[in-house]
């Protein structure tokens, strides 16, 4: 059990360092993002590292060079001149009796070259070369601890098949604790009676090893300062460019969020001011032009409303003596009985559009109030539909309507949506070429969803984003059966953003076109996802994905599933 308590503590303890791990990365992530006087502090810092590694690393091999160059200049011309003495001594020595006095004359005298003074250290071998054939031997002497074992093979050979010429070479030496590089340099030396014998001077270099090293850290020292000062005047010089630039984007978000007054501070004559300058001459520019804008807007509303609310009464009157003249039509020849006949149904079409343009400057006025209450969708899907009974026969149309069994509540004005659903169907039936209609409601936890499908001529490419607009028409030269006014999807969108809902549109050429109609289910609730697909492939795909584990079934309790779950409305095409 302690055990398993101990593994399941490590496992929570990395998870929860894991986290912090990412939780800071992420911070890292959103601050290179977010401010540019980071990234140009980073970037900054970055490049420093890489500019002052490449010289320090130079610098440092290119000293450390020279130390060791002028280290074997100084080793060379010092065993030189020790070497040419021991020669003199061995020559003038009379102390070649015997093996024992010539080796205590030679020890004497390699001992007396050894330095042991501070930085001055050097050690001396001398050991019988490797051709020396003479039967007088004197035995290797070494004059310190670093001895015979640290003169590399290579170059007694030198040594002995080169006895004219010094030899040097840098080799590793453990002296005490420590292993350190040394310079090496041998010669031979004849010894009376004895023959040939190299004789070596090793020159540890403590002391360029202690410099190398100071260098390195000071190196260090002063590359990590400089890194943090680059880094500090990066961000001086970032802070003098980017406060002014921040600055001019808060002035254009609070300008493009209607303050139109704000304005930069321009001070002197630098690129910066010059920027400032150049913003408020454009901010003044567009506040005119936004201001001339809006008189004319007011004066286009004004003119609309006014002569909206000044036809009523005319077209009152008209009406009147409209209707007269058309419940009397039996009584007249048949050209102006049909000429009455076609006087009342322009009347109905002009007094629609009246009331479309009353409804449109209520809009732009910010007039419109909605009247919201918790209503079934399904019935104003019912209601619209049954009120386009007659003109689906007429247009030899089927409609086809898919509601779920359970009820779609959400918190809507009624009429206005049964507006907007009126709309879309007659604008379906209009363009559908006699083809199926087909109306599917959907709801989720958040939204509630109608589409409306036509299998008609369908819209061109980037026409989706225009038939909301007013008084526009896929195709001029195509007359109008419905009584249209062309502004029933403009005032069918504005009713939509009322509830906070979105009205879009998809079509493709000879694939029809649908309609998509969202709304929250609760009141100025924020929409996260629509229940239905606005393309019909991704439609399609859906309802094969639905329908197919009640299809895979057999017997009664499958089709009750299926009715339970979706309850299906054919007007079928009258005869």
């Amino acid at each position: 059990m302690s055990e398993r308590a101990a593994t399941s503590g490590l496992a929570g303890l990395a998870s929860r360092v894991g986290s912090t791990l990412r939780g800071w990365w992420q911070r890292i992530l959103h601050l290179w993002r977010a401010s540019l006087g980071f990234r140009v502090v980073v970037v900054t810092m970055l490049l420093g590292i890489l500019v002052l590694t490449a010289v320090g690393t130079y610098l440092y091999g290119s000293i450390a060079q020279n130390l060791v160059d002028s280290r074997q200049r100084i080793a060379v011309d010092d065993s030189l001149r020790d070497a040419q003495n021991a020669q003199d001594q061995f020559d003038s020595t009379d102390q070649t009796d015997t093996e024992a006095k010539l080796t205590q004359f030679a020890t004497t005298l390699i001992n007396s070259y050894r330095r042991d003074a501070g930085n001055q250290t050097r050690y001396v071998v001398l050991t019988r070369s490797d051709d020396n054939t003479s039967p007088f031997n004197v035995r290797s002497i070494e004059s310190g601890s670093v001895g015979l074992r640290f003169i590399p093979d290579e170059l007694r050979r030198q040594v002995a098949t080169q006895p004219d010429r010094q030899h040097l070479q840098v080799a590793t030496i453990d002296e005490g604790n420590d292993s350190i590089s040394a310079v090496i340099v041998g010669q031979t030396v004849v010894l009376p009676v004895a023959g040939n014998y190299g004789l070596y001077f090793i020159y540890p270099m403590d002391r360029e090893r202690e410099i190398i090293s100071s260098i390195g850290k000071t190196f260090l020292v002063g590359g990590f300062a400089l890194i943090v000062l680059i880094g500090a005047i990066a961000f001086v010089v970032t802070r003098l460019v980017a406060d002014p630039v921040r600055r001019a984007a808060a002035v254009a978000e609070r300008f493009a969020e209607g303050n139109l007054n704000e304005r930069m501070r321009a001070k002197g004559e630098d690129d910066l001011a010059r920027l400032g300058n150049s913003f408020n001459g454009m901010a003044a520019s567009i506040q005119q032009q936004i201001a001339q804008l809006e008189n004319l807007s007011r004066v286009q509303q004004r003119f609309v409303s006014d002569v909206s609310h000044e036809l009523r009464t005319p077209l009152t009157t008209i009406r009147m003596a409209g209707d007269l003249i058309h419940d009397s039509r039996g009584d007249f020849e048949p050209t102006v009985a049909r000429s009455a006949e076609l006087l009342r149904g322009e009347l109905d079409r002009f007094e629609s559009l009246l009331s479309d343009l009353l409804e449109i400057s209520r809009f732009d006025a910010g007039a419109a109030v909605l009247e919201v209450e918790a209503s079934d969708l399904r019935a104003c899907v019912e209601r619209a539909v049954d009120a386009h009974r007659t003109l689906a026969a007429r247009k030899g149309t089927r409609l086809v309507v898919s509601t779920p069994a359970a009820p779609v509540i959400a918190d809507m004005d009624s009429r206005r949506i049964e507006r907007i659903l009126r709309n879309l169907v007659s604008n379906a039936i209009e363009h559908g070429e006699g083809k199926p209609v087909e109306v599917t409601i959907g709801y989720n936890d958040t939204a509630v969803a109608v589409t409306v499908r036509d299998h008609g001529v369908g819209l061109r490419p980037g026409e989706a984003a225009l038939v909301f607009t007013r008084f526009w028409r896929a195709d001029p030269a195509r007359a109008r059966t419905t009584g249209g006014t062309g502004l029933g999807l403009a005032i069918a969108l504005e009713d939509a953003r009322l509830h906070a809902g979105r009205l879009e549109a998809w079509g493709a050429r000879g694939e029809g076109s649908c309609f998509r109609l969202t709304l929250p289910r609760r009141a100025e609730a924020t929409i996260t996802s629509s229940p239905l697909p606005l393309s019909p492939l991704a439609a399609e795909a859906a309802r094969a994905a639905r329908e197919a584990p009640s299809g895979a079934g057999s017997g009664t309790g499958a089709a009750d599933d299926d009715t339970k779950r979706l309850r299906r409305i054919t007007v079928e095409r009258s005869p």
